[in-house]
């Protein structure tokens, strides 16, 4: 009963902290925001247009490839689309809260400030970036079911539609738990930086981003895919927004159970670790 009262306590105190510094929280998002595209004459226009860009470089490379001759792909374009802009979000928002405590040292050393907060923002900037580059999604979701260009005809809307916003929501709290233990390891070991590199490019052909999974015929890579919870959060997502139908219950469950226990670890490990982040810096 003594150390539960204790542990409620903590966290009592934890989200009292976090209310009164939440407006500050919303201050940094901005700023990371605002930095983003300090210096570039496009601007936020460029939350559009990368995605589309990249997009479209890799339709023209890998469409004639895997884009061709597969029922599992509705348009070949969206499912590139979709996959690229979820794994993208994952992999940028991770290694900006990675080197967030290095970038903000200055002022870490100089005022008291919860020192999730600089991870959390980081995470929060690529989130709301993420959610404006949907916009571009949707007008070239749009533009290929009127034109019927590379099997666009075949993309319906449907009432699944809105439960998009789960695998996105799942996606953001694997992120932030991925996010607090790589903040903390980056301090104490900077090599990890150089390591989260190679294992976001790795990552990247590990899961069904450019390819349908239906190409992959090795039982054991089959595996390893469905095992790599981020395969399941961009399959969740095209469920709703490429096929138009309801998202696979066990998926899900997998999905929402990994995104939980990530943050929650995390949650542990930054809380135990970020007491001695000064000293390191």
């Amino acid at each position: 009963m003594f150390l539960i009262s204790i542990k409620k306590s903590e966290l009592d105190h934890d989200v009292e902290m976090f209310k009164k510094y939440r407006n500050l929280l919303k201050e940094l998002t901005l700023k990371n925001i605002r930095l983003k595209y300090r210096h570039s004459w496009l601007g936020v226009f460029w939350s559009f247009l990368q995605p589309l860009l990249n997009m479209i470089v890799l339709s023209v490379v890998f469409s004639g490839i895997f884009g061709r001759e597969d029922e599992s792909i509705i348009c070949y374009p969206i499912y590139l689309f979709t996959g690229r802009l979820l794994f993208s979000f994952f992999t940028t928002s991770t290694k900006q809260a990675m080197t967030s405590f290095r970038r903000n040292q200055s002022i870490i050393k100089k005022v008291y400030v919860p020192k999730y907060m600089y991870p959390l923002s980081s995470i929060f900037s690529n989130f709301v970036t993420f959610a404006i580059s949907l916009i571009c999604l949707i007008c070239v979701w749009i533009f290929f079911k009127l034109t019927g260009i590379s099997g666009g005809s075949g993309l319906f809307l449907t009432g699944y539609l809105p439960l998009c916003i789960v695998p996105m929501i799942l996606l953001l709290l694997f992120s932030t738990g991925v996010g607090l233990i790589l903040s903390v390891v980056c301090v104490y070991f900077r090599d990890v930086e150089y390591i989260w590199d190679v294992i976001s490019q790795l990552l990247f052909y590990m899961v069904p981003i450019i390819y349908p999974l239906s190409k992959i015929k090795t039982e054991w890579t089959l595996a390893l895919i469905k095992i790599n919870p981020l395969y399941s959060m961009i399959e969740l997502f095209r469920q709703c927004v490429l096929y138009g139908k309801i998202m696979d219950w066990k998926m899900l469950v997998y999905a929402a159970v990994i995104s939980i226990v990530t943050l929650l670890i995390g949650i542990l490990f930054f809380n135990k670790k970020s007491d001695d982040i000064i000293f390191h810096l």
